[in-house]
């Protein structure tokens, strides 16, 4: 089996992979103080609640935009399953051809993004990721990798305003159906919920634009990804897919590549 780590801002995600399918996955915060031991332990009890077997896992590979909490998942992947984690980092096989300025600065997430949308919708390709910030990523049907843009996300924006102002309340992240609201938490709702879908459609536009332009007018699917994803998508028009394990997938194609 193979063990996959979505090490995000927020979050980690893993799941465990059993030729190529995924089995299970779950989702923990990033603490970049927990231990390796303190991973292994909860990684452990989490398989032992979907009576899967440690012991069965071969291989670990891991991506991370959080490099202090790299050391630690390594060091837990030799102690508790005996294997030496893949990381997805420079000199590693993705197939891609990163077209950024300087492809050091191209998070681990947005190359794995693009590599697992490419392998199953085939490009050109606009991949949004809505995690703590909101990426967009626009890939060609060459398998180019060629930039995109970066917000901050949906959560972000709203703990912002509560931290930031005196009066304003932290509020759920969901529709409030309208957009001239009666109240201060609705008419906060609908300012970050719909602002973020106007961003998205805009920005969507303009980079299939730019992307179909670039790849001979061919027409641009649209992906999304991350823990609003479906929330977004409900109100947008421009989203083709929803892929909640897109990044998790990513990661299993990738081992695919290496794992010689």
């Amino acid at each position: 089996m193979l063990l996959a780590f979505d090490v995000g801002n927020t979050n980690i995600v893993l799941g465990v992979f059993e030729g190529g399918e995924l089995l299970q996955n779950w989702r923990m915060e990033t603490m970049v103080s927990r231990s390796a031991d303190e991973y292994g332990m909860m990684i452990n009890q989490l398989f032992a609640y979907e009576g899967l077997n440690p012991g069965d896992v071969d291989d670990v590979i891991v991506s991370t935009v959080v490099p202090s909490v790299l050391y630690t998942l390594q060091h837990m992947s030799t102690k508790y399953f005996n294997s030496r984690a893949l990381v997805v980092g420079p000199g590693i096989k993705t197939g891609l051809i990163v077209k950024y300025d300087n492809p050091g600065q191209v998070g681990a997430d947005r190359i794995v993004n693009a590599v697992a949308a490419l392998s199953k919708y085939g490009g050109p390709l606009v991949i949004i990721d809505l995690g703590t910030a909101t990426t967009f990523c626009a890939v060609s049907d060459s398998w180019e990798y060629l930039g995109g843009s970066i917000a901050p996300g949906l959560k972000i924006s709203s703990e912002a305003l509560f931290e930031k102002t005196a009066k304003l309340p932290r509020v759920e992240l969901e529709e409030p159906g309208v957009t001239i609201c009666k109240n201060t938490s609705e008419s906060m709702q609908s300012g970050l919920v719909y602002g973020h879908m106007g961003m998205i459609e805009y920005l969507c536009g303009r980079m299939k634009k730019e992307l179909s332009d670039y790849c001979g007018g061919k027409p641009v699917k649209v992906v999304a990804t991350g823990g609003v994803a479906t929330l977004m998508a409900d109100g947008v028009g421009c989203i083709d897919h929803v892929d909640k394990m897109l990044t998790l997938e990513g990661l299993s194609f990738i081992y695919e590549k290496n794992k010689k």
